[in-house]
């Protein structure tokens, strides 16, 4: 009876927070969204080689925008000590009368399990799209963007104590997008005017920590609620219509998102996975297109 009450406390708390917080989720730069960054992601793979995802996302963005897309992921172990993840997104943005769709990422990834507890992970984001859509032969701000346009190195440790598992990382920029979006290149009536400029975007990194606890429902279902603290690490910078490199004021710092997942295994092979996230703080300026109030996850998997 306990466990239950905690449980709908937690979904309980999740849901009411959607209503009341506004902000960056946990989409982020798509660190948080990798496999070995993930909840139970260390044992994903224990019983097989091979596992197939296929998944779809939606989020609620700044500026009355909606966010959606899907993704596929492979996963590949190499005996007990290697493994590589492969994933592929695609995003789309609909809102205020302007909808963009377009291939996002590929994240590559390679794991090390140095233990029974602990893993290191070393990967990248290579961009799919240089951030520059443009509306009318204008530029559209990142928020209408499918990927960050950058090139990111990925690095994190996963570490389990007694069920708790923690995760550090870090996502680094290695190479900037080709933003040219200039609010003040649209009329003073039209809603992108009053966008965050981004032309010639620099984006700093970010380091992640996640925090979960898996709890067994059942044979069939598992609740994993997980805090999810994820600092930018400097201001962003743009450079405005006069050619003078400007920092974002108030573009670092923290945000911090709860998360909770449902995992639900149809059978010894497969399982559905819903998750969702919202935030509990936020950074003042997010001039990268990430801002979610909230965003949620659907997912299914196959092993082999």
């Amino acid at each position: 009876m306990t466990k239950l009450k905690f449980i709908l406390l937690a979904t309980t708390l999740l849901f009411l927070l959607t209503s009341h917080t506004y902000g960056q989720g946990c989409s982020d730069a798509g660190f948080c969204t990798i496999n070995s960054f993930k909840p139970n992601g260390a044992d994903s793979l224990n019983v097989m080689n091979n596992q197939f995802k296929i998944g779809a996302f939606l989020g609620a963005a700044d500026y009355d925008i909606l966010v959606y897309g899907n993704y596929l992921e492979y996963n590949r172990q190499f005996g007990k000590k290697w493994g590589l993840d492969a994933k592929l997104v695609t995003m789309a943005q609909n809102g205020n009368g302007i909808a963009t769709f377009g291939l996002s990422d590929v994240f590559l990834n390679a794991n090390y399990n140095a233990g029974k507890s602990i893993k290191f992970t070393l990967g990248a984001k290579i961009p799919l799209s240089n951030a520059n859509k443009s509306l009318n032969n204008l530029p559209l701000p990142m928020d209408y963007q499918a990927s960050l346009g950058t090139f990111d190195i990925l690095f994190g440790i996963g570490y389990v104590v007694k069920k708790i598992q923690f995760v550090v990382a870090l996502q680094q920029p290695i190479t900037q997008n080709s933003n040219q979006f200039i609010a003040s290149n649209y009329p003073t009536d039209s809603k992108l005017n009053t966008f965050q400029s981004t032309n010639k975007f620099q984006r700093s990194g970010d380091i992640l920590l996640r925090v979960s606890y898996p709890i067994s429902l059942s044979k069939k279902f598992k609740l994993t609620p997980s805090v999810l603290p994820i600092y930018h690490l400097a201001n962003d910078k743009y450079t405005d219509e006069f050619n003078i490199k400007r920092d974002i004021n108030n573009s670092s710092g923290l945000t911090l998102n709860g998360t909770l997942y449902l995992d639900y295994q149809i059978n010894t092979k497969s399982a559905i996975q819903i998750n969702m996230g919202v935030p509990f703080v936020v950074r003042e300026n997010r001039p990268d297109g990430l801002t979610r109030s909230i965003i949620a996850n659907l997912e299914y998997r196959i092993k082999f």
